[in-house]
Order: structure tokens, then C-alpha cells, then sequence
């Protein structure tokens, strides 16, 4: 569910990254390489800006991991 939700705030600026032409303009193709350039600073960006976000609920998970970890130490079989 958070890789879902990561992702998805992670794509929603694409929609502005992607060129409204349909045609090209003046026999001008245009060029893959501007824009991966910007699809990769715009990843960096995201990245960037909810790195916290993403190393909290990292360490959330971890700690939920080891409690159900502990749990099912304690109670054994019952449990699972």
C-alpha cells in the first residue's frame, strides 16, 4: 500500500512533463534525450523532497516486523 501511494505522488507531475503536440513542429521531431532529462530531474526532485517520508515509514515497518516477529516467538503456532 505506501509503494502505492509513493508512486503515485511520485507520477503525478508527469502529466506536465509530457509534450501536448500530437505533430511535429516544422518537420522537427522532438528529442527523447530533453526529455528523459526532464523525467529524471523531476524523479530526483521526489525523491528528494519525500526521502523523510519514505525513511520513516521504513523504519515503521521495520519496528511493526520485529513485533509481529516477538509475537509469534511468544505464542508460537497458536498464533500463525
Amino acid at each position: 500500500m505506501i509503494d502505492r501511494q509513493i508512486k503515485r505522488r511520485m507520477m503525478a507531475p508527469f502529466p506536465s512533463v509530457l509534450t501536448r503536440r500530437t505533430h511535429y513542429r516544422r518537420g522537427k521531431a522532438p528529442d527523447p534525450g530533453a526529455f528523459l532529462e526532464r523525467y529524471r530531474s523531476q524523479v530526483e526532485a521526489l525523491t528528494a523532497e519525500h526521502q523523510p517520508e519514505v525513511d520513516a515509514l521504513s523504519r515503521k515497518i521495520a519496528r511493526q516486523d520485529q513485533a509481529i516477529a516477538r509475537f509469534l516467538d511468544r505464542h508460537g503456532e497458536a498464533a500463525a
